[in-house]
């Protein structure tokens, strides 16, 4: 996980660099200042030398003043820094999505996703911001604050030895506790953001069936969920200050105690004992001590709290794609043809069921074939193996004689245009949402697609108010414009009335013959003049045939069609 963090640092690795060894110049000067103060006390303002006074304030502020440019630059380059790798991590992150099989994807919800892009890696830059300066400067602070309160007075510095290791151990136990609120806080998160995402796709829903307070409910009760867990954490990791405080101040008493006795005892002499200067620097470096382990115990919690968000952006970022390019792949695709040779498919390898079993299927160049089956029966599952969505777990399927896994995924995606059951318009006008199916294409291009698709009279809307039906003539276009060899309409057209239906048909028969089109459908109607109809039941292939031969040898279909022929009778 942390190595694959950090090589997503790439050009922000100099940065990194930078801010650590300002960090230290900062820590150093801020350590050498009661060094300087104690000679100033000691050397100047007690024996009244105004000369050595003056000498050793402007070291001290020569110090201060390069402490304050070192942290200044220091917290501007760690921002920067900071800044550049969560944009590094989302822009990962959102292209190694782009390369998900389905079976990827399904691993992942939208919501999760959703939060792996913007609450995690907010908190993994946070983190990271602290650790490349707090983690660097505590550390430097505590180790040579240590070291020069041994030279300065070996008694009192082993009061700091003996409080650290208890402080670090409390802290480490607050810590251990605090962690499973934030690991189930962020799992949390994905579940607000999936309610939030439902409830506004289908606010109409919701309102149309009067159901605003049980989304409130839903949403309330999510809410309090998170808000309970951050709130326990929260509380334990509230003692961290008084604990620390409570350090602190138990070793000011003590400091002043022994080092009061020590000047006393010595008359203010350092060859003696202690000077008044030296126990002023104790303070100082007391302060920076526990300065130092507070700032450890805010990077420390800063981690804990972040930990669970690296984890869960390491699975998107370290998730490889099922599917991938063959070496030495096809880069041509002959024709439409397509043959299931013994297909069988399951979504996960330890199914206990197949979605598909033994499917045997051949499909000639330029064929209209018909897909219908219930609910269930695995109609979307068998198509979509064509483009390579999902990979056959037994058999062979070919296209243009070619087995599909041979292709290059782009080759083989643009001879295979799909459109799916779930149509989606992305935000921009008609034109710009027709060019995903090809960037190059003319208005003379579109227009004939839209044509084709019965889409034509609305060319000229925006992308945002269409019904459902033009919705899928938007779409049915859009994969015209790849000029594909194989068209899969998978339900495509269910929103469509049938009159519409049937002239899309027509239009497809007249004017894109050499086509292979796959057309799953509910009615009837709209396969029933296809050359082949291939009927699905629980994941085999029931029976193939002519709308005519099925009528005389299959029940499923029989029913399937008297009953809509009933339905229509009834409306009329």
């Amino acid at each position: 996980m942390t190595k694959t963090l950090l090589g997503i640092l790439r050009e922000y690795k100099k940065g990194s660099i930078l801010t650590i060894l300002l960090s230290i110049l900062e820590a150093a000067f801020e350590i050498l200042i009661p060094l300087r103060m104690a000679d100033l006390i000691d050397q100047g303002i007690e024996p009244g030398e105004m000369a050595a006074v003056w000498k050793l304030g402007t070291i001290i502020l020569v110090f201060a003043v390069l402490q304050l440019l070192t942290g200044v630059l220091s917290a501007h380059v760690a921002a920067k820094t900071s800044v550049g790798f969560s944009a590094n991590l989302r822009q990962d992150m959102y292209d190694n999505v782009q390369t998900f099989s389905f079976s990827n994807i399904d691993k992942f919800s939208t919501a999760s996703i959703v939060t792996r892009l913007t609450t995690d890696v907010t908190n993994i830059q946070n983190a990271y911001q602290m650790l490349i300066r707090m983690a660097v400067r505590g550390p430097v602070m505590l180790v040579f604050s240590m070291i020069v309160s041994f030279r300065i007075n070996t008694t009192i510095a082993l009061i700091f030895l003996a409080v650290i290791p208890i402080m670090a151990l409390l802290l480490l136990l607050i810590i251990r506790k605090v962690g499973p609120f934030f690991n189930r806080v962020f799992r949390t998160y994905d579940t607000l953001n999936n309610v939030v995402q439902e409830n506004v796709r289908g606010i109409r829903v919701v309102k149309s069936f009067n159901q605003e307070d049980h989304e409130i409910k839903k949403f309330k009760g999510i809410s309090q969920s998170i808000y309970e867990d951050f709130a326990a954490g929260e509380r334990l990791l509230a003692f961290n200050s008084p604990i620390m405080q409570f350090f602190m101040y138990a070793c000011m008493i003590l400091i002043s105690w022994i080092g009061a006795k020590a000047i006393v005892a010595s008359g203010n002499s350092a060859a003696l004992g202690m000077t008044t200067g030296d126990l002023t620097a104790l303070f100082s470096y007391a302060t920076q001590i526990l300065m130092a382990l507070m700032m450890l115990s805010m990077v420390f919690t800063m981690i804990t709290i972040s930990l669970a968000s690296a984890r869960r952006i390491a699975e998107v970022l370290e998730e490889k794609t099922d599917i991938a390019n063959p070496t030495g792949a096809e880069m041509t695709v002959r024709d439409g043809s397509i043959r299931f040779e013994q297909v069988s498919f399951a979504y996960a390898a330890k199914a206990d069921k197949k979605v598909l079993s033994d499917i045997d299927l051949s499909i000639a160049s330029g064929q209209t074939v018909g897909i219908i089956g219930g609910t269930g029966s695995s109609k979307s599952s068998l198509v979509q193996l064509i483009p390579r969505l999902y990979d056959v777990s037994s058999g062979q399927l070919l296209l243009g004689g070619v087995d599909v896994r041979k292709y290059d995924l782009d080759v083989l995606r643009n001879a295979v245009a799909m459109v799916l059951q779930k149509n989606e318009l992305f935000s921009g006008t008609i034109k710009e949402n027709l060019r995903w199916g090809n960037e190059s294409a003319t208005d003379e291009e579109i227009e004939e697609a839209c044509r084709l698709a019965c889409a034509d009279e609305f060319i000229e809307q925006g992308g945002t108010n269409v019904s459902g039906g033009q919705k899928q003539r938007l779409c049915i276009a859009r994969a015209l414009l790849t000029k594909p060899k194989v068209l899969i309409l998978d339900d495509s057209t269910s929103a469509v009335d049938t009159k519409t239906d049937a002239s899309i048909q027509k239009s497809f028969a007249e004017f894109i013959p050499d086509t292979t089109k796959i057309i799953i459908a509910q009615r009837v109607s709209s396969v029933q003049h296809a050359d082949l109809i291939v009927v699905m039941d629980d994941g085999k292939i029931a029976a193939c045939g002519t709308h005519d031969e099925l009528l005389k040898t299959c029940d499923i279909y029989r029913e399937v069609y008297e009953s809509q022929q009933e339905g229509d009778s009834e409306h009329e």
